[in-house]
């Protein structure tokens, strides 16, 4: 594989706009990393995409720039929540794939435990992610808007604790992969390491925080930690890998460019209740038009001696719906 270094120039992290004092200086140390940091954006994107596709909100990101979201994600919202928190996870796996790949210099893999026996009778060997060096990178570069503020206010902190319950995700999904050795594959030895999740999986993990978040206080006098809006579950701490949010969601319904939101008109639904996307659901009780597409294709196909394949053009009628 040819490595960062050869496709991204020295200079790539100074071009781009925004970043504060703490993040050139990364960038500085680290040039090839900002690709990782981009690349780990879009991955984030991509599976926000995947897991809102059934829903109003579906990850809308602004027209011809599938990188950039509007106006949403700078509400406190659940779904600048779970955008934070995928986003952060991305970084967090793209940097630590790097890092697996020998495509930056100042990681590689995780060989803390090389070599080690354990009382099951397999070792640590192979190649282990080095998901800390991706974490510490990714709270380092990701966390430095916020953070170099000195007088945090409620989204500040909504922010920060979003963007580690994404990096906590990666870090929980770590799987042990082992390898055998021995005679005609007797597995008398394997070698174990650990492997990050799939991110699908990460992608999945933090839907269903989406599903369950934790709604804070926006009147917390304490301007260092989070607690929660409901007076009796105050005592309860808030747990790192849960999502937070402190403003109430939109029903993202109708267009409404000034915040952002595309709306739900045009959109594709299916009839059925209990179904992600319902037209019930997606239509927000304006109705549905329905139109029939005609398709052919070949079917029933059969090999002929000597040498064709001879087919049948079957047509199908399908209904398809579309939101008022």
């Amino acid at each position: 594989m040819a490595s960062l270094a050869a496709q991204q120039p020295k200079e790539t992290c100074l071009g781009v706009p925004g970043l504060v004092l703490q993040q050139i200086e990364i960038c500085k140390n680290n040039p090839n990393a900002i690709w990782c940091v981009g690349e780990g954006v879009r991955l984030g994107i991509k599976e926000c995409k995947q897991q809102f596709k059934h829903e109003r909100w579906n990850c809308t990101t602004l027209p011809n720039n599938e990188e950039v979201f509007g106006p949403v994600i700078l509400k406190g919202t659940r779904e600048s929540a779970f955008v934070r928190a995928v986003t952060a996870a991305g970084v967090v796996q793209a940097v630590t794939q790097a890092c697996s790949a020998g495509n930056l210099t100042d990681c590689s893999c995780d060989l803390s435990r090389e070599g080690d026996p354990t009382e099951e009778g397999w070792k640590w060997g192979g190649c282990s992610d080095d998901v800390a060096y991706g974490v510490w990178f990714a709270k380092t570069f990701v966390d430095a808007p916020e953070a170099k503020m000195d007088i945090k206010d409620i989204r500040q902190l909504v922010n920060l604790h979003n963007n580690e319950a994404g990096r906590q995700a990666v870090v929980g999904g770590q799987k042990r992969v082992c390898r055998c050795h021995g005679v005609s594959g007797s597995c008398a030895v394997k070698s174990c390491w650990m492997a990050m999740p799939s991110f699908r999986a990460v992608g999945e993990y933090l839907k269903k925080r989406y599903e369950a978040p934790v709604e804070v206080s926006s009147r917390s006098q304490k301007k260092t930690k989070l607690r929660r809006r409901q007076r009796s579950l105050r005592r309860v701490p808030i747990d790192k890998q849960e999502l937070v949010y402190v403003d109430e969601s939109p029903n993202f319904c109708r267009a409404d460019a000034k915040t952002g939101i595309s709306g739900t008109k045009g959109r594709e639904c299916r009839i059925g209740k209990g179904i992600q996307d319902s037209c019930d659901l997606l239509c927000c009780g304006r109705g549905y038009n329905t139109h029939v597409e005609r398709t052919v294709e070949r079917c029933h196909c059969k090999f002929v001696w000597c040498c064709h394949v001879k087919c049948k053009a079957c047509e199908t009628m399908i209904e398809k719906h579309k939101c008022k």
